[in-house]
């Protein structure tokens, strides 16, 4: 399923594209946070569904880093997802990394 097509809540499987990351201080406590679209919608520009804005926030409770995740890959999310501070949120979800953006 496309971030932009997500419910409200519940239990999801989603598809998207690592748009950014955000590193917490080390003072602060351990999360590990990025962004997820739709690689149409980055794309083309195209307008997202009504509802999502075409942005998911994955938190990664407790860890500092993720391996494999950071901007330009492609993963699948598997989780429960949830509304906070006004994004669609999943934290701690399984995930599979599908592609990665190449280097130049």
């Amino acid at each position: 399923m496309p971030v932009s097509r997500l419910p409200e809540r519940g239990r999801v499987v989603c598809q998207g594209h690592i748009e950014s990351v955000t590193y917490m201080p080390a003072d602060r406590n351990a999360a590990f946070t990025a962004i997820v679209s739709d690689p149409d919608i980055r794309e083309t520009g195209a307008k997202p569904a009504q509802g999502t804005g075409g942005r998911l926030r994955v938190v990664w409770l407790g860890r500092r880093r993720v391996p494999g995740i950071e901007a330009g890959t492609v993963v699948r999310l598997e989780g429960m997802l949830s509304q906070s501070q006004g994004l669609p949120t999943m934290f701690n979800p399984r995930y599979e990394i599908l592609s990665r953006q190449e280097n130049e």
